[in-house]
């Protein structure tokens, strides 16, 4: 079966938006993984940033992730609206 990710980039509010995702939907987020939490080597997260959304995902029904981060303006990320949804889809081209 064909599998659908979708992956939105927020500005700030990715922990508020999947926790109302999480109301609507059901299930239960994966861990969320914060910047303080993945340290990138030669990069410096700015306090106000550490405890961002680094990711997140809700798994939506058997066939379908959505995942998440909030962008950071600090490391020269500019969200913009209309343009800050990645959709991947990942089709079952191998018979079992």
């Amino acid at each position: 079966m064909t599998k659908l990710n979708t992956y939105l980039n927020f500005a700030g509010n990715t922990e508020e938006a999947f926790n109302f995702y999480k109301s609507v939907f059901g299930g239960e987020l994966t861990p969320i993984v914060r910047f303080k939490d993945m340290p990138m080597e030669g990069v410096k997260i700015p306090k106000e940033d550490e405890n961002k959304v680094m990711h997140v995902g809700l798994p939506i029904g058997n066939d379908q992730m959505l995942m998440a981060t909030d962008t950071l303006e600090s490391l020269g990320q500019k969200l913009v609206q209309g343009n800050n949804v990645y959709i991947s889809v990942h089709p079952n081209i191998f018979k079992v």
